[in-house]
């Protein structure tokens, strides 16, 4: 799994390429959101675009990192969802919890409401 961040308009868009599995991946993504709320960044997109799959594992890592955020005062919203990740958070009932957008520029204009 590789991150990469793109900051658009008042928004901080987490790109993920690759199998989100948890592990040591867990701590990079958690190290990441804690410097952004340092850094009062406090509105945050995951672009799961570029992830084909997600363990049990990398379902919890979502879970820690929109905890995170939301401690911190943050939001933490997901775009690009393939099919299969969005039948994950259907399955699991997480789609009551996250904030899913069809696309990043969707999740951006929703932080401006």
């Amino acid at each position: 799994m590789k991150m990469k961040t793109v900051e658009q308009y008042n928004a901080v868009i987490i790109e993920i390429k690759g199998n989100i599995m948890g592990g040591p991946e867990a701590g990079e993504l958690n190290e990441l959101l804690h410097k952004l709320i340092d850094e009062d960044k406090k509105n945050v997109i995951i672009d799961l675009s570029d992830v084909k799959f997600m363990n049990s594992s990398g379902l919890g890592m979502l879970i820690s990192a929109y905890t995170t955020m939301k401690n911190g005062g943050g939001n933490l919203k997901l775009a690009n969802a393939t099919e299969k990740i969005n039948s994950l958070l259907l399955i699991t009932k997480l789609v009551t919890i996250f904030e899913n957008f069809d696309s990043v520029d969707e999740a951006v204009k929703s932080f401006s409401k």
